[in-house]
């Protein structure tokens, strides 16, 4: 008879560990997104728009702005509205900018959907929430330092421009970085509120409709409905406190009318809180 050799089952010490054993730390969970966010061509062109956005703004408001005080004694103009007109100039731009940065927002998730991407994502990341919560920090990140630098740049712009007029403002001024930061604060907020629609969705072109219908045509629709309720509600939508979150910093409370700038700020992060909370639930219970 041939003897016949039973393999033992127990496992071997110090043998190789199963791979389901094997956990992605959220260090590893940054690293990858942050080389997906990189690597998609939508990225670099959302950027690039913003940029060039930003600065064409600026550029247009500052001439016509300045174009606008001819003949005007402009040293005799107090200090603060030289200053405030060359931060409009500057951040004029964040209008336009917010409606590029939410599509970014709303593709970085959807575009998983599309492929199939996203099942070897909750794969690598079996709790889910933790990869969202990567998505949101690097785009949250990468946007805050693109739209930082870009208004820095777009100030510069705009105070070179004015300096021919003899308005000479410092970046250093009262509130200048405050509204620069305010306004790029905005921007990084703006995506990862579309982060949370898009993965609410799942559909890159249902997730930028929703998106944009909330920042361009809320706004549009209280605007036209003739009720004091609907100005009531006005300073409480998404874009209209994005807005006074910047722009209203250092403004004299009497002018204001809704939320002061602070307030206003708060706003903008209960809109992002429910996207957020609303994209956590529904990624747990839905299948990829």
């Amino acid at each position: 008879m041939t003897a016949t050799t039973i393999p033992d089952p127990r496992p071997v010490q110090g043998g190789p560990r199963l791979a389901h054993t094997a956990r992605l730390s959220f260090g590893g969970i940054l690293r990858s997104e942050w080389i997906k966010l990189r690597s998609l061509r939508s990225t670099v062109w959302s950027y690039v728009i913003v940029v060039a956005i930003s600065l064409g703004m600026a550029v247009l408001m500052s001439f016509s702005l300045a174009n606008g005080m001819s003949g005007m004694d402009v040293s005799a103009a107090p200090p603060a509205e030289q200053t405030g007109m060359v931060l409009q100039s500057a951040v004029f731009g964040t209008y336009f900018g917010q409606l590029v940065v939410a599509v970014l927002g709303v593709l970085v998730i959807s575009g998983e959907y599309t492929t199939g991407m996203i099942r070897s994502t909750l794969s690598a990341v079996p709790k889910r929430l933790p990869a969202l919560a990567g998505k949101a920090v690097v785009l949250f990140v990468a946007t805050l330092v693109v739209a930082i630098v870009t208004n820095l740049v777009a100030f510069g712009v705009a105070a070179a421009i004015f300096a021919s007029n003899g308005v000479q403002v410092s970046l250093f001024a009262e509130n200048v970085l405050l509204v620069l930061g305010g306004a790029a604060l905005y921007l990084a907020l703006v995506s990862v509120f579309a982060l949370g629609i898009g993965t609410i969705i799942r559909s890159s072109a249902g997730g930028i409709a929703a998106v944009l219908g909330i920042l361009l045509l809320l706004p549009t629709v209280f605007g036209l409905i003739p009720a004091e309720w609907a100005a009531d509600v006005m300073p409480y939508l998404l874009s209209s406190a994005g807005m006074t979150m910047f722009m209203m910093i250092g403004a004299d409370p009497a002018t204001i009318s809704g939320p002061n700038a602070w307030q206003s700020l708060l706003v903008v992060l209960g809109w992002l809180a429910v996207s957020l909370a609303g994209a956590a639930v529904l990624l747990k219970r839905r299948d990829a």
